[in-house]
């Protein structure tokens, strides 16, 4: 598939794919008589016994596409799978990855977010359910900068909810917020996340990133008038405490000190990509880049800072790489099995409305959150749903951005939400695994609203993509 690129500022490039598979060509396949399904059973069933054996996700792809494929293909399959893998890991489309994830490591290890929400908290301080509020609107700051929803949860939990505790917030109102707003980091840039699904389904990263804002920013601020009324309905959950008023000079004094060198770092990468002068690899870098001068300038920047930074994103980024060949290599297998045709002829080919296979296509990733982490249900996903999308005549993007809210509801879906352990790691003891699952209902719910926006109104993720390919 080739990427449908913008002509402006966001430009796609090519997925390179390996001489052996171009045309679609594929290694001669052995005399094993099965049924695509029964493959597709076979292939999945052994991946989910593979995984619950305990192996990573990533090894575990890589363990299963392996056996399979000397299985079905024998050794011109194994020759055709390490083309894949390299093809893989050189594609341009992955570049954005390791600098948008430096951006993140480098904001994490400064400390700029806890002066960032004290100067928010002062500008807040008439808003029922202030420090929800704050949670939810510097959380949906701190998207911007991190593109980590475990690590924005992590850190607002850590700061926050102590906070909360001690001027008497309930739990409702202390961890939903976090838990809610920590999502929005998969949908807003730089999400490393957007890029790991744009690349695995060989579409334009730049469109992905643009079609999550509009979303995101919706669902920040539904979650804001959410709070706002918990908090006159129910004033308990959230009383209002006196502090000492802030000058307002003082104000615009803190604003200029602290949130504009976060609007200058979100700037670089959002900003450039919006005006067209950026694609989004050169985006990543100028914020990675912002990121670090920002630092410097404000006096938070050390060599030790700097080396915890470069160690923590070379690490993800290899787990990124890895997660990535993965999924190529799956959808190889699938191939082999005829899996991904079977299915494509099988949905095309039920006389229902299109809209209701996505529905049900939205359903199985619900169960699956229930289930596993979001990478896992994207590689699984993925290289299946993608030509039953292409099929139907959905946009890719559009698609993208119904299963990026889906994924961020998957991760704080009990029993094994991701942000709901994260948010447990750093509550008091004293907040059981319920209270926190009862609190971030009312989000999951706000997500599937999302969802079904966007369904309706195509135009809430597609508006941005098209007016800067324009």
């Amino acid at each position: 598939m080739t990427c449908a690129g913008f002509t402006g500022g966001i430009k796609d490039q090519e997925v390179n794919s390996p001489p052996s598979l171009k045309g679609g060509m594929l290694p001669e396949r052995r005399e094993i008589e099965m049924e695509w399904w029964a493959s597709l059973t076979l292939v999945v069933g052994g991946l989910i016994f593979i995984l619950l054996l305990g192996f990573p996700v990533a090894f575990g792809f890589l363990l299963t596409d392996l056996i399979f494929t000397a299985y079905l293909m024998g050794e011109s399959g194994l020759q055709v799978l390490n083309l894949q893998i390299y093809a893989s890991l050189a594609s341009f489309v992955l570049s954005p990855a390791p600098m948008f994830i430096l951006m993140g490591e480098l904001m994490f290890h400064s400390n700029l977010a806890n002066d960032t929400l004290d100067v928010l908290d002062r500008w807040l301080s008439w808003i029922p359910g202030r420090l929800s509020i704050l949670a939810a609107v510097s959380g949906t700051i701190f998207a911007a900068t991190s593109g980590s929803s475990l690590a924005n949860t992590a850190m607002l939990g850590t700061v926050l909810v102590p906070e909360m505790k001690k001027r008497g917030y309930s739990t409702f109102m202390s961890v939903g917020p976090i838990i809610g707003v920590g999502g929005i980091a998969m949908l807003i840039p730089p999400s490393a996340l957007a890029v790991i699904f744009a690349s695995v389904a060989q579409i334009s990263v730049g469109q992905v990133l643009m079609g999550g804002v509009i979303p995101g920013v919706i669902l920040g601020g539904i979650f804001c008038a959410f709070i706002v009324l918990c908090a006159l309905i129910n004033p308990s959950g959230a009383p209002n405490y006196h502090t000492e008023p802030t000058p307002f000079s003082m104000k615009l004094y803190l604003t200029l000190k602290y949130l504009v060198p976060v609007g200058i770092i979100i700037f670089s990468v959002l900003g450039l990509i919006f005006l067209g002068v950026a694609t989004p690899t050169e985006a990543a870098a100028f914020g990675a880049l912002a990121t670090l001068i920002v630092n410097i300038f404000m006096g938070r920047f050390n060599w030790r800072m700097l080396r915890a930074s470069m160690k923590g994103s070379l690490e993800v980024t290899a787990m990124v790489l890895m997660i990535v060949a993965a999924s190529k290599t799956f959808s190889t297998v699938l191939a082999f099995t005829n899996a991904t045709d079977g299915m494509v002829e099988l949905v095309t080919g039920l006389s229902i409305h299109p809209i209701l296979i996505l529905i049900a296509m939205q359903i199985i990733v619900v169960v699956l959150g229930c289930l596993m982490d979001p990478v896992s249900i994207m590689l699984i996903t993925i290289p299946i749903f993608m030509p039953i999308v292409t099929a139907l005549g959905f946009d890719p993007i559009w698609f993208a951005v119904i299963m990026l809210v889906n994924l961020e509801m998957g991760n704080m879906t009990p029993p094994f939400g991701m942000l709901i352990f994260v948010m447990q790691g750093v509550t008091p003891k004293d907040v059981t695994y319920e209270q926190i699952v009862w609190a971030t209902l009312p989000y999951m719910l706000f997500d599937i609203l999302v969802m079904a926006m966007i369904i309706v109104w195509p135009q809430i993720a597609l508006w941005l993509p098209r007016m800067l390919g324009e």
